[in-house]
C-alpha cells in the first residue's frame, strides 16, 4: 500500500511504501529549511539536488549531493536546508 505524506504546508511531500527489508519513503522538498524528528534509524539518500544537513551534535552544515547517504539516529531531531528542489529516498530501520 502506498501512502501520501505532506509536511510544511506542502513544501515536503513523500510516498511511503514497504521494501522487502524495511519501510521507505521517496520524496521531494521545495527550497527551504526544515526540522524533522526520527522514530527509527533513518538512512537518507539524496537522489537529485543538494541537501544541506545539520545532524544532532554538529555545529556546521554538511552538503549531500546526489547518491550520497547520511544516517540519522532514532529519537533525535535534525535540520535540512535545500537551496533548490531536492529529491530523496529514506529507509527506516
Amino acid at each position: 500500500m502506498i501512502k501520501v505524506n505532506e509536511y510544511f504546508g506542502g513544501n515536503v511531500k513523500s510516498l511511503a511504501f514497504s521494501t522487502a527489508d524495511c519501510p521507505a519513503t521517496i520524496g521531494v522538498m521545495a527550497a527551504g529549511e526544515y526540522e524533522f524528528g526520527t522514530s527509527t534509524v533513518e538512512y537518507m539518500t539524496v537522489t537529485s539536488g543538494v541537501l544541506h544537513v545539520m545532524l544532532p551534535g554538529e555545529t556546521e552544515w554538511k552538503a549531500y549531493e546526489p547518491f550520497s547517504t547520511f544516517i540519522v539516529d532514532k529519537g533525535v531531531k535534525f535540520r535540512v536546508k535545500a537551496l533548490a528542489d531536492v529529491s530523496y529516498l529514506c529507509l527506516y530501520k
